[in-house]
């Protein structure tokens, strides 16, 4: 296990010369990089990694307070995992899960990039902030106060607009990325969670109303509703775009959905609060169990699941297989 204190020495070790590297080191091998699922505990400031072939935890990684999302930079050479109340970003490695130091930056909870890779967006929940960063310098470019509880974001597929979920103030809000300003703001339902741009439309999980909304992206007017479980939190699109995965927090429930209809084709019952999940190449179906303190790994032809024992409160997850995959890599598409 890393602590802090080893963590920080680890980073203050003195760079050696390339070549004293070349004399002491054997010829580089490339290798296929072992796979790694990486779980931010938010209950108590770690991320867990987990082999995903011996589904063992082999090191737990220190953070400050609060981990709970991620962001993989547009070269794929850093994964940011956002710790909120610790005010930070840490760096990691996404092939390895090796530390590689951390950056101060204003309660990032939820944390994006938009298509375009022009700016970093992130939602600070506690603060009531949606911050714009510049991506390669993150430098803030605007701050907008246009709720309460920004919670989670997805963006139109040409970079322009952006849309966030805010949890306290019950709306669903559309940000300008191009002019900086707030295009709008609309009642959405009771406590709004996850967020998904989806055959031009938006899909809103709505936690107090046990289910999704599809809203027009252009006014943000209700098209369709979706019962699919106690505790609606977030909304996943899986390879290929053939299911849309909603998890039931509280309900403990997966539902899966038929991407066009967005009627339910089956339900998963997941003890323990399904949040965040990751869909591996073998197809199998990684979930944070978020009151339970282990990650599920479901077989989503047999509904035959394992779980892992992690840290307090799992949140978000990322699986260094999703590196295989070509384009553009968020949490919310798989």
């Amino acid at each position: 296990m890393i602590t802090r204190r080893t963590a920080l020495s680890l980073l203050s070790l003195p760079l050696l010369p390339a070549q004293a590297l070349a004399e002491t080191s054997p010829p580089a091998q490339a290798a296929a990089p072992a796979p790694l699922a990486m779980v931010m505990n938010s209950g108590e400031a770690t991320v867990s990694v987990i082999d995903m072939t011996s589904k063992q935890v082999i090191n737990t990684l220190p953070m400050l307070r609060e981990p709970s999302h991620w962001a993989l930079t547009p070269d794929r050479k850093k994964l940011y995992v956002s710790d909120a109340s610790g005010n930070a970003l840490f760096i990691f490695d996404p092939l390895t899960a090796a530390p590689m130091g951390h950056i101060r930056i204003a309660d990032p909870y939820q944390l994006a990039y938009t298509p375009d890779q022009k700016y970093l967006v992130v939602n600070a929940l506690r603060l009531d902030y949606v911050d714009v960063y510049d991506a390669t310098t993150l430098q803030l470019v605007k701050r907008f106060k246009s709720g309460k509880f920004p919670s989670h974001m997805d963006f139109s597929p040409d970079s322009r607009f952006s849309f966030h979920s805010m949890q306290k103030s019950n709306t669903l809000v559309c940000l300008d990325l191009a002019n900086m300003t707030e295009r709008w703001s609309v009642p959405i339902g009771k406590t709004p969670a996850g967020v998904l741009w989806h055959n031009g439309k938006l899909l809103v999980c709505i936690m107090g109303e046990n289910g999704i909304v599809e809203a027009d992206p252009l006014t943000g007017k209700i098209t369709r509703r979706q019962a699919t479980g106690e505790g609606a939190h977030n909304i996943f699109l899986s390879p290929g775009g053939s299911t849309l995965y909603v998890s039931n927090r509280v309900g403990s429930t997966l539902s899966a959905l038929d991407p066009l209809s967005l009627e339910v084709k089956r339900d998963y019952r997941i003890p323990g609060g399904p949040d965040d999940i990751g869909i591996a190449p073998d197809g199998k179906i990684w979930i944070a169990l978020r009151f339970n303190e282990a990650v599920a790994v479901l077989d989503p032809l047999t509904g035959v699941f394992d779980t892992i024992p992690v840290g307090r409160s799992p949140h978000g997850i990322f699986l260094n297989t999703e590196m295989q995959k070509p384009g553009e890599l968020t949490a919310e598409r798989l």
